[in-house]
């Protein structure tokens, strides 16, 4: 019965949003306002519907409905409650709904928000809103509905469960956080697009545009990290980022987003770059729908990748006509996006804001190159040709080391002009700074690396601009108040610029975090209890091997002291598993193996222990051990760019 309501309310939708249609159609022939209110309520209507499907789905994956597809595919009787939850966007159809969902919040929230204030946009929202409300409706109608019934007659006793790589806290909450990301990223691309066409890009839509483009900001930088986060404890190779399609995917729009938040401000402030911005904010949900097409059609191997279905060609027009659509309105409205004004000084924060863009900028093509470039030589010659790692690394760490250094450039450069002489003094201490620090690498490291040289001078470099204007801000406080009073007026005076410098903050630790990567080291080994190995001036010892049945899954134990071999003290006590999922299936191959690793981290190293397999013969444990320096850093930088984003994002008494 829900399910059916479900699957009405999904059909439903899809006539709601096409009478949209209709309505917008009548109002732009006869100008009355009414058709343009129903328009409206079509729209919201619209986005009900998908609550309701939405909900309805949630019922059966909670009550274990098998008699759906979707249910019992990617759950079971054993599967955990809360792994039930997020099964909703673990396949297909339900993280389309998922997707669905979302826009339809924000849908409603742009509606009775943003449109409150910019009424001179609904028209022009309303129509580009309906289309991709349609795009994805159509999806879940006909080609992936997640209430489709089971294919056969024969009544289904269990569901196959939870792909055991997802059964992981970190993975629950990260699609959702970037999917929010994503869908926000087309209501920026509707604000960009309703202003041009209505040639009402006013102040107020400056403000309304960034204040949308920081919330999502905020939640792709969270996903992202969240991502690595993830990739780093349950994949069991040691690593956050490897540069896979779907990664690659997350962090092109991330970058011309951050481009655009930066670009805006100079709009803004002097009302220039209008056709830069109106690129950047387009291109930022074009390239979420190019992530999506990636990720969806199968035209790329990845780890991340859903099952190949025939949504690649879908999403392929909804692509090309958001392209040309775009296109067609930059072109159309040109004259009007020109601004007289011009950047006076290449020396000025404009300069420095126009520089850090084309960084960012080159950084995305290279990243989108790379990742494309499989598909575009099996177009051309049938022979699909992958770029590895190395040629991202190749190109975008000397990149990301130039942005590195941009960072700390910027805070010290005035708006218009910056005189040479207050360049030279400004420039004094985070140049001492950087110089020392490169200095001191030199002198105390015993292998010397260019990128670590470079790296921690452009760290230093940054964090003393950052922390240098922090401290002017302060001084300005200082006198009329105490210590702790004179800090929170300092970063409440200005919280939009505060923000940013935390974000900024937030980077550079990510970099110190990057650093780390250079002085990985690993071993594989094999041990039986008892027995003990050295590697890196630890001893680990294997202690034992036990196994034991769990709700879902059989786990095979270890145990082992790590010994600091320095003190000779107990440093601590690893256990990593081995798990067989799904190990009641009398299928052996069905059964899904899965190590489940323990870290013990410091905010110096990790030591990272994997539980690789196991002889119950021989009573032999297979294990890898990587010692990882600096890697907190990277989840501390994370987490302190997300602070700083919501601390910008959040309005103060003069924005209001």
């Amino acid at each position: 019965m829900i399910s059916q309501i479900g699957s009405i309310a999904i059909s439903l939708a899809g006539g709601l949003i096409f009478s949209s249609f209709i309505f917008l159609g009548f109002f732009k022939k006869f100008k009355n306002q009414t058709y343009l209110q129903v328009a409206e309520r079509a729209i919201l209507a619209t986005s009900y519907c998908i609550f309701l499907a939405f909900f309805c789905l949630l019922n059966e994956l909670l009550i274990s409905n098998f008699n759906l597809q979707y249910v019992a595919q990617y759950t079971s009787y054993e599967t955990p409650v809360f792994y039930k939850v997020t099964a909703l966007w673990a396949g297909q159809a339900g993280s389309l709904l998922f997707w669905s969902f979302i826009t339809a919040l924000f849908a409603v929230t742009y509606i009775f928000t943003t449109l409150e204030k910019l009424k001179t946009l609904r028209f022009h929202s309303y129509i580009i809103l309906s289309f991709i409300f349609s795009f994805f409706i159509l999806l879940s109608n006909f080609i992936a509905n997640p209430f489709e019934p089971v294919s056969s007659d024969i009544i289904v006793q269990n569901g196959n469960g939870l792909n055991p790589l997802l059964q992981n806290f970190f993975m629950a909450i990260h699609p959702p956080i970037l999917y929010v990301g994503f869908t926000g990223s087309a209501i920026i691309f509707i604000m960009a697009l309703a202003a041009s066409i209505s040639k009402d890009i006013s102040f107020e839509w400056v403000q309304s545009i960034r204040r949308w483009s920081l919330f999502v900001w905020t939640f792709l930088s969270a996903g992202i990290i969240l991502g690595g986060y993830w990739a780093y404890n349950e994949l069991g190779w040691g690593g956050y980022w490897a540069w896979d399609p779907v990664e690659n995917s997350s962090l092109m729009p991330w970058l011309t987003l951050t481009a655009f938040i930066h670009s805006s401000m100079i709009q803004e402030k002097r009302g220039m770059l209008k056709k830069w911005n109106f690129l950047l904010a387009t291109s930022t949900y074009i390239l979420v729908i190019l992530g999506t097409f990636i990720t969806r059609s199968g035209v790329i191997s990845s780890v991340h990748s859903f099952t190949a279905e025939n949504l690649g060609p879908m999403f392929f027009a909804f692509l090309s006509i958001l392209i040309l659509y775009t296109v067609f309105w930059f072109f159309k409205r040109k004259s009007y996006l020109d601004t007289p004004d011009k950047i006076d000084s290449f020396t000025s924060r404009e300069g420095g804001f126009l520089y850090n863009n084309l960084i960012l900028i080159l950084m995305c093509f290279t990243i989108m190159w790379g990742t494309l470039f499989p598909i575009l030589s099996e177009a051309w010659d049938g022979n699909k040709i992958y770029v590895g790692a190395s040629y991202f690394n190749q190109l975008n760490i000397p990149i990301g080391l130039v942005l590195l250094f941009l960072m700390g450039i910027g805070p010290l450069l005035s708006w218009n002009y910056t005189s040479q002489s207050v360049l030279l003094n400004r420039f004094k201490l985070p140049l001492s700074v950087s110089f020392l620090s490169g200095i001191g690498y030199m002198i105390f490291s015993s292998s010397f690396q260019i990128y670590v040289f470079v790296a921690i001078m452009g760290v230093s470099f940054t964090l003393s601009s950052i922390l240098g204007e922090f401290y002017k801000s302060y001084k300005k406080q200082k006198k009329a108040s105490n210590f702790l009073h004179s800090i929170g007026k300092m970063f409440l005076s200005n919280r939009h610029k505060n923000g940013g410098y935390i974000v900024h903050i937030g980077i550079v630790l990510l970099f110190i975090g990057f650093i780390g990567r250079a002085f990985e080291v690993e071993k594989e080994f094999s041990l039986s209890p008892g027995e003990q190995i050295y590697f890196s001036n630890y001893v680990f010892k294997l202690n034992s091997i036990k196994s034991e049945a769990r709700d879902n899954h059989y786990a095979f134990l270890s145990e082992i002291d790590v010994v600091d071999s320095s003190t000779n003290q107990l440093l601590v006590n690893l256990k990593p598993e081995k798990r067989i999922y799904f190990y009641w299936n009398s299928d052996p191959e069905k059964r899904q193996p899965h190590s489940e690793l323990d870290i013990y981290s410091t905010i110096q190293k990790d030591i990272y222990s994997i539980f690789s397999g196991y002889d119950a013969q021989k009573n032999i444990g297979y294990f890898k051990i990587m010692i990882n320096p600096l890697v907190n850093w990277v989840w501390i930088g994370g987490v302190l760019m997300v602070i700083g984003s919501l601390f910008a994002f959040w309005p103060s008494r003069r924005d209001n």
